[in-house]
């Protein structure tokens, strides 16, 4: 069976071309469809979804509340936010809520399958740098804490470095390029932040980052 993915958008024409080109490259179902996010709440707890496809602004009820209340309720489910990448109130919201990335409505056919695959797999959505950029544009609105003097508690040095890396918009194998070690040990490295942080996935891992002060909000 593929990846299960429930479509959420308040436009019928929308949800059916996101199916043809999901269902056409194989290895993905989507296993069901809901116009706004109280329908999209319930269609996850029907359907247990591995990944959703959320729009944001649906008159029946946000994508955005819809996004909060199932990360909430079901942590084994990543959410897509359809977005501009705007940075706005709603990406900030969206990061808030728990989002584990974001799609453009527009995007490519290969882009919006990869975008499901990447994110159902745990790691970066897209170009890690768009992350980056977004989650740096949002937390230099808000006060951040000095960096520590040292890795956080319960991380070693290595995780330390990998995290920091990981925030700034690297890519496995370009983090493992620069710490000069195998791709297989960063991408170990990854999980055990993962765990450690208790944190569903990579963007959760650079938002993490940003809030804690270990990379700057502002500048490079």
């Amino acid at each position: 069976m593929g990846i299960r993915v429930l479509l959420v958008d308040d436009q019928p024409i929308v949800r059916t071309g996101f199916r043809t080109v999901l269902t056409a490259a194989g290895g993905i179902d989507v296993v069901g469809e809901a116009g706004d996010g109280p329908a999209a709440v319930a269609a996850v707890a029907s359907y247990r979804p591995e990944v959703v496809l959320m729009d944001v602004r649906m008159p029946g009820g946000d994508g955005l509340t819809a996004t909060e209340q199932i990360t909430a309720a079901y942590p084994e489910t990543r959410v897509l936010v359809v977005t501009t990448f705007d940075v706005d109130d709603y990406v900030r919201r969206a990061l808030r809520g728990g989002a584990s990335g974001f799609v453009l409505k527009d995007s490519d056919p290969e882009d919006l399958v990869r975008a499901v695959r990447t994110v159902h797999a745990g790691e970066s959505l897209l170009a890690p740098s768009v992350t980056t950029r977004l989650v740096r544009d949002w937390v230099a609105q808000e006060p951040v804490p000095a960096p520590p003097d040292g890795p956080p508690e319960g991380l070693t040095a290595r995780e330390h470095d990998v995290l920091v890396l990981v925030a700034r918009g690297l890519s496995n194998a370009e983090i493992a390029a620069e710490m000069v070690v195998a791709e297989s040990t960063v991408k170990t490295h990854v999980a055990h932040l993962l765990r450690k942080l208790e944190r569903r996935d990579r963007v959760q891992l650079v938002v993490h980052a940003f809030e804690c002060g270990l990379v700057p909000a502002r500048g490079t």
